[in-house]
């Protein structure tokens, strides 16, 4: 039995510049299904940062990115891997359907209880323990729904409201350059629609109404970011295996 690497918080995070004023921070010692991309972009007036991690090792600290200027921290929605350093930043922003949730992030409401196990790891945080895991509350100050702007005052993103992951999942959108946050609703990688709270009736219902959208590049919740057409090719695969297993919104398709 090989016995993983263990790491220490100075070398945990690593980050990517991705143009377009956009930086990839992410966790490389997590396996890819369990790592969540977190997402920083520079804005004129203020930054914004997508989704926060594991929150094992603290962003702020480990990430001078994060603390350079004035910071929106939104959350995609509330899985744990998503929302893990969101109390380290005081302008919070999530989805009313899962404020309750941030505000008392409980392992089995942020499925921390069914992955957030050694099982992630390709290398062992130190200092961690499985048993011991929890992630800190963080009450929202600003409650986010379908057309409403994150500005940064060179940039506005519009709030997609994109329920079936999870009921208060939210993307993204700068119609200006078509780049698309799409948190965990769409990625390049098995689309998970059967953990707690997950609704595959909404899910097909949001990448219907979705399916069209002008997108350039999408940034996703796990994997590689990916363009056009492979959106459009994402959507469509899900679409059509929930149309051959019978889902009800899809048969006079």
């Amino acid at each position: 039995m090989s016995t993983l690497p263990t790491v220490d918080a100075a070398n945990w995070y690593e980050t990517i510049r991705m143009g377009d004023g956009v930086t990839l921070i992410h966790e490389p010692w997590i396996k890819p299904f369990f790592r969540c991309n977190i997402w920083h972009v520079r804005g004129r007036d203020r930054d914004l940062l997508f989704d926060t991690g594991l929150g094992h090792f603290s962003l702020r600290y480990h990430v001078p990115l994060v603390t350079e200027r004035k910071l929106t921290c939104v959350a995609s929605h509330t899985h744990f891997d998503h929302i893990g350093c969101h109390h380290e930043f005081p302008d919070r922003c999530v989805h009313p359907a899962e404020a309750e949730i941030l505000a008392d992030p409980r392992n089995e409401w942020t499925v921390a209880d069914r992955y957030a196990t050694d099982e992630m790891f390709d290398g062992m945080p130190q200092g961690w323990d499985t048993k011991r895991y929890r992630i800190l509350p963080a009450p929202a100050g600003r409650l986010l729904e379908q057309g409403d702007i994150v500005d940064l005052g060179d940039r506005a993103f519009e709030v997609i409201h994109t329920p079936g992951h999870s009921p208060g999942g939210i993307a993204l959108y700068e119609n200006r350059t078509g780049i698309l946050f799409s948190g965990d609703i769409v990625y390049d990688g098995p689309l998970i629609d059967d953990v707690y709270h997950s609704d595959i009736d909404d899910y097909v219902e949001t990448l219907l109404r979705m399916r069209d959208l002008g997108v350039s590049v999408v940034h996703g919740g796990h994997f590689a970011s990916f363009g056009k057409v492979r959106y459009r090719q994402l959507v469509d695969e899900y679409l059509a295996q929930k149309r051959q297993a019978g889902c009800h919104l899809l048969r006079a398709r």
